[in-house]
């Protein structure tokens, strides 16, 4: 079974060069984050910059709807009405902006806290700061948008937004499928309380995501195990296999036919129990051949 499988590359030296460390360690699939993830603030791209990330993924074994991008960390696109709502919503317009210009279709956006105003408030201000980043940049008079925001399932942190699928579902059919798609972490799942440690508790999980959401809305999974208990709602990513949700569950969950089109892009850590290349190596190791 041929899987698109990869890591979050680093860009450090120029967004271009995230290609070659994607390449360098095997990945037919990657995730970038496009600025420093701690800063507001960031230098526009520069045209040499995108044409050299363009021209390097062209030339590539990896095809663009393999590539995401991940929003910065400071962002709170649920917050109740502040300067830091706002500001959250210009890097969100910021960042649909520069995939565009990259050429990259996918934003993975986590939809954030309400902050105690409760998951209404909350629900009501992450559409609205997708609807006005999405405008903003037709506004700016840049060619059509060609990027889908993903919405990223959380671990159901005190006062996070869409830990559960039928709360996700709900926020997706308000906002749409034209500009809106899902990415789904295994780990926050977990920490969530949907178990997939056992080969029962992934089918029954796919089927109840099918039912839902639609895996055809699905455009990335990341493939973290988790460090935390099952529903513990501690989002903490761990090595593939080595976690509480284990080998048995992450092997049929990767085997699984229905989600077999869908790139999986891991999230775990470099120490020294393993590397990137070691948790690539343990999902080559358990897919059927």
């Amino acid at each position: 079974m041929v899987l698109k499988l990869g890591v979050h590359v680093s860009i450090s030296g120029g967004i271009s060069n995230s290609v070659d460390n994607a390449l360098k360690i095997g990945c037919s699939a990657f995730q970038i984050f496009t600025r420093s993830p701690r800063q507001w603030k960031t230098k526009e791209l520069t045209p040499n910059e995108t044409e050299m990330f363009k021209e390097k993924l062209d030339n590539s074994s990896i095809g663009p709807e393999s590539v995401v991008v991940h929003m910065p960390y400071l962002p709170n696109l649920s917050a109740p009405t502040s300067e830091m709502y706002e500001k959250s919503i210009l890097v969100l317009t910021d960042e649909i902006t520069r995939c565009n210009l990259l050429g990259i279709p996918y934003l993975v956006i986590h939809l954030g806290s309400h902050l105690g105003q409760g998951p209404k408030n909350g629900i009501n201000q992450l559409v609205n700061a997708c609807t006005k980043s999405l405008q903003s940049y037709s506004d700016r008079g840049l060619p059509k948008n060609r990027v889908k925001i993903l919405l990223e399932n959380s671990a159901g942190q005190k006062n996070s937004i869409g830990s559960q699928i039928e709360e996700i579902q709900s926020i997706f059919n308000i906002l749409g499928k034209n500009d809106y798609g899902l990415c789904i972490d295994t780990c926050h799942l977990f920490a969530a309380g949907y178990d997939l440690s056992s080969e029962t508790g992934v089918t029954t999980l796919i089927e109840q995501i099918d039912s839902h959401l639609g895996i055809e809305n699905i455009k990335i999974i990341h493939l973290n195990d988790s460090k935390g208990d099952l529903g513990s709602n501690l989002d903490r990513h761990y090595h593939l296999g080595l976690g509480k949700i284990g080998e048995s569950g992450l092997r049929h969950l990767v085997n699984y036919k229905k989600l077999n089109k869908i790139p999986f892009i891991m999230e775990t850590p470099i120490d020294a129990v393993r590397n990137d290349i070691d948790n690539i190596e343990f999902v080559r190791n358990v897919l059927c051949k």
